[in-house]
Formats: C-alpha cells, structure tokens, sequence
C-alpha cells in the first residue's frame, strides 16, 4: 500500500520588522504554506515577502483566515453571525489573492486560523458560512479543516475540494476535538510521541484520545508549528521520519 500526505505549516504571522517563527527556514521542509491575511496576525508587507519566499522554494499557497482579534492571535473564541464569518473570509482571501497573483502564483488552499478553525469545527452553521465564503470566491480552491469536523462536512456539501488536517504536536479528544490550548496537556512537548502519533494517523488511521481510547482519523495534511523554540528541528525530523517511513510527501493538488 501506498501512503502520501501534505506537510503543512502557518506562516506570515509577523508584523513588520517583528519577526515571528522560523518561516524561510521551514519553507523547504513543508509543501504547503497556510499565511496569515491580517486579521490575527500579518501585514502587507509580510504577506507579501512570505508569499515571495513560498514561491522561491515552490511551496503550495493557501489563505489563513483569522478573527479580527491581532491582541488575542486569533485564539480567543468571538461570538460571532455565520454572515460575519463568510465576510471575514473572503475579505482575507481577496487580500492574499492580491499579492499572490501580484507575484505570478496561484492560490491551492483556505485553512481558517485558530479560533474561528476550532469554532467551525464544532459549529455546523459557521463552517457552512466559511464554506461558502470560499466557494464563492473560488469553487477550485481546497479547503482543509480538522479531521471529520462539521468544517469537512460542510466544504463537501457546498461542492469544494476538502483535506482533513491533523496536528503532529497536539493531543486529541474522544470526540476528534483537539485539547484546548488553556489546558496543560494540549501539546505534545516530546518529540518521539510527536512523530510516532503523526505516522499512525497516516498510516493507521488511528490517534490515541486523553480519554485512553482509539479515534479514527483521516490524515490527508499535517500541521506543524513554525513558532516554537525547536520548530526548524522539528519540521526536519517530521519530514525525515515520514519520508523513512515509506510516506510520501507532496501539496494538496498533486
């Protein structure tokens, strides 16, 4: 049997000169780029210079929508209308289209950031509205969403491509929910866990909950950090150990 999956990484969450994670370091480890649009994190001169960068070392591009909350990073939950959520997405979508067809590139992907991820994850009318937000803007774009979520559901049902994301350095819920970062063992600091979880996922289809059980889970795009203190080793070693484990890596759309 053989095996693929996309490496995925969040990038341009910096503002200006305020450098923020490993980004063009990272860049030629993953396949796809998820960058920030602004609203929790990002400027256009960012956007701008990562979309540059991504392009140099042929790495996939994608829109990385966020709530309006640059205090917050986006991670803090907003009580927001599914019509709020369809026009915050597609304004953060035009404005990466911009630089990215300014550049001479094309857009593969929307992954929503954070908060409003984990929000349409559990919240089937707010992944309807971002599901139609891109379809609207583009029906050929992929939409990636937490494995199994309503956001999957929902991007199938208005006609998109969907990839069902998993997180090598987060712990997971019986529910297929990731461990909220406000508790202590949401992330997974080591990193032999980390890559054994990520090569089950794949491989197994199987990732071990908090509660002691089994989930299924299908993996089709791995997330990894790029601001932790070790995310350069990190992102070495997972595209290492997938390549050695008979994974193959490639972007969505190939």
């Amino acid at each position: 049997m053989t095996y693929h999956v996309d490496l995925n990484c969040d990038m341009g969450e910096s503002f200006g000169a305020y450098r923020i994670g490993h980004d063009e370091e990272i860049l030629p480890f993953i396949t796809s780029a998820n960058i920030a649009c602004g609203y929790h994190a990002g400027d256009p001169a960012t956007m701008r210079k990562t979309v540059k960068q991504a392009l140099a070392y042929q790495v996939a591009l994608g829109a990385h929508p966020g709530l309006p909350d640059l205090q917050g990073f986006g991670r803090r939950n907003m009580k927001i209308t599914p019509a709020e959520a369809y026009e915050y997405v597609v304004y953060q979508i035009g404005a990466l289209q911009a630089f990215i067809q300014a550049e001479g590139g094309v857009m593969q992907h929307v992954k929503p950031h954070g908060a409003l991820y984990n929000m349409a994850a559990v919240d089937s009318k707010l992944a309807e509205a971002i599901a139609e937000a891109v379809y609207r803007v583009n029906p050929e774009l992929y939409l990636v969403g937490l494995a199994g979520s309503h956001l999957i559901a929902k991007g199938k049902e208005a006609g998109l491509r969907v990839k069902n994301e998993v997180f090598a350095d987060r712990t997971y819920q019986q529910d297929g929910t990731l461990t909220p970062r406000s508790q202590s063992d949401a992330l997974i600091t080591d990193e032999n866990e980390a890559v054994s979880q990520v090569i089950r996922m794949v491989k197994e289809g199987k990732v071990a909950t908090r509660q002691a059980t089994d989930k299924d889970i299908l993996a089709e795009t791995i997330c990894i950090h790029g601001d932790g203190q070790h995310a350069l080793a990190f992102a070495q070693r997972v595209r290492a150990s997938l390549e050695s484990a008979g994974i193959e890596v490639r972007a969505m759309g190939k």
